[in-house]
């Protein structure tokens, strides 16, 4: 059996009697998500912390409904699971933990649940270069924060493997189009034909950016490996100490997919982490800080929604203007003539089509 949380429930009739149990997500009036399940395979409670739980057979819906109930979850009950998570997490471990922290907002909401528990708890910041001002400002006021530098520069990075633009799958998969030597990864890139003959559409580069493939610069999804995973997992491995991140499956395909996999403790992994946050909302983050009253980095008074490595290219070209390289001009020009100007990134921009001032 696995236990659902559910936003709203009911059951249904057929000839004067309760044959099933309906369950959906309703907001504002409007019906997001349903599903109809058995009776007799289904139990419904309520726990003492207000978490509505539908306990229901391992098959009979996907996590995808398991994250959607949970995501609808009020407030109190979401800070309730995570610390749960939370405690889940120390306890397997032995308390040899630490919070991945970049200064950023889900991160400092995850710092401070993580220290009403454990106080003792380290935060680990990694010092690319590529943060903003007002982010490294703002760690700096921010006790026991280990500060990680990694081996390479960023400058170097693009040279040897090239720049991050439009996804991670997409400048993966334009990498090692250029670079492999086998013909049927290079046939499944540019086609999505997988060995026995079936369509894979994740698998393929789109029509729209295969033109990048010929470009006359480098790209690559290396530099998030290179300037923050591998500091991140050679402290690990010096200090046996196994991270908590403060990510969302609500912000990507990608994250959303890692917990539909691994849940939030994801104790199965080969890097393993806790992802106590992942049910959340940007809502219920800045509903957090707003009930706290915790202090945050000033770059999202500044119109920024999501902070990041200031260079970043990738999801840009999904932005309304403007951009965040026309709001770097704005705000921090030094910078922006820098990255534009000396690190390139002006021609790979005006290649996809982004206006960058």
């Amino acid at each position: 059996m696995v236990s659902y949380p559910m936003a709203y429930w009911g059951s249904l009739l057929r000839g004067g009697s309760a044959h099933a149990v309906w369950v959906g997500l309703v907001d504002d009036g409007q019906l997001h998500h349903q599903s109809c399940l058995p009776l007799g395979d289904v139990s419904v409670s309520v726990l003492a912390n207000g978490e509505t739980m539908i306990d229901a057979p391992a098959n009979t819906d996907s996590r995808f409904f398991q994250l959607t109930m949970r995501q609808a979850n009020p407030l109190d009950v979401k800070i309730g699971m995570s610390e749960r998570r939370i405690r889940e997490w120390y306890q397997h471990w032995g308390g040899n933990v630490y919070v991945a922290f970049s200064g950023g907002k889900d991160s400092t909401v995850l710092l401070d649940l993580v220290r009403n528990i454990y106080p003792e708890v380290p935060a680990v910041f990694s010092d690319t270069g590529l943060e903003f001002p007002e982010i490294r400002d703002f760690v700096k006021t921010v006790e026991n924060v280990t500060w990680l530098k990694p081996k390479m520069h960023f400058r170097d990075v693009l040279d040897k493997y090239g720049y991050p633009v439009i996804s991670k799958r997409i400048a993966q998969a334009i990498h090692e189009v250029r670079t492999t030597k086998s013909e049927y990864l290079r046939k499944l890139r540019l086609t999505g034909e997988r060995r026995d003959g079936t369509f894979s559409s994740i698998s393929k580069i789109s029509n729209k950016w295969q033109f990048l493939i010929d470009t006359p610069f480098l790209i690559s999804d290396k530099c998030c490996k290179i300037m923050k995973k591998d500091p991140s997992r050679d402290y690990a491995k010096e200090t046996g100490r196994e991270p908590y991140v403060g990510t969302m499956a609500s912000e990507g395909f990608a994250r959303r997919t890692s917990y539909l996999r691994h849940g939030c403790n994801a104790f199965d992994l080969k890097s393993p982490r806790s992802a106590p946050l992942s049910f959340w909302l940007e809502e219920d983050i800045w509903a957090y800080l707003r009930e706290k009253d915790l202090p945050y980095s000033s770059i999202y008074d500044k119109g920024y929604d999501r902070t990041g490595c200031m260079f970043c290219m990738f999801g840009v070209q999904c932005e309304s203007e403007p951009n965040r390289f026309q709001r770097m001009a704005q705000i921090h020009p030094k910078i922006h003539n820098y990255c534009m100007n000396k690190l390139g990134l002006k021609p790979v921009l005006e290649a996809i089509g982004v206006p960058w001032k």
